[in-house]
């Protein structure tokens, strides 16, 4: 599990002052992009590689709104990966009380196409598989 903290900006609320729904789907992607970066294999590199990692699914379940300024928390957790894609759970709290709840999945391809990552990628298979 990693942690990644997300301080709520004003743009990202609605005209009733709460965070706006479509915010957690990115404030998702940060923690996710940071998750790589934080294991040493970021998606500048997965990327300068020529390989991508396009979404295939996301869904978000709301629980408590947030405001601005608030910190999220977001626990971010490899939860499942196979020779074409890998997911990820999102638990999001503000003061430990739960806000949102996320899973995500990626697929690996390089011009188009699918591929293995273990096969083109091992490095970061091998660092992925660590944090099952």
């Amino acid at each position: 599990m990693h942690i990644y903290r997300h301080e709520i900006r004003y743009y990202e609320c609605d005209r009733m002052g709460i965070t706006h729904h479509s915010n957690y789907v990115r404030i998702m992607e940060e923690a996710r992009i940071d998750f790589l970066d934080k294991i040493g294999y970021g998606f500048d590199r997965i990327e300068a590689e020529g390989v991508v990692s396009p979404v295939v699914s996301v869904e978000c379940k709301y629980k408590s709104p947030t405001t601005f300024k608030d910190i999220v928390e977001v626990e971010v957790t490899l939860c499942n990966m196979s020779d074409l894609k890998f997911e990820f759970k999102y638990v999001m709290k503000k003061d430990g009380k739960l806000v949102a709840e996320g899973h995500s999945v990626h697929c690996f391809t390089e011009n188009g196409r699918p591929v293995v990552i273990a096969k083109r990628l091992p490095e970061l298979t091998a660092l992925l598989q660590q944090k099952l």
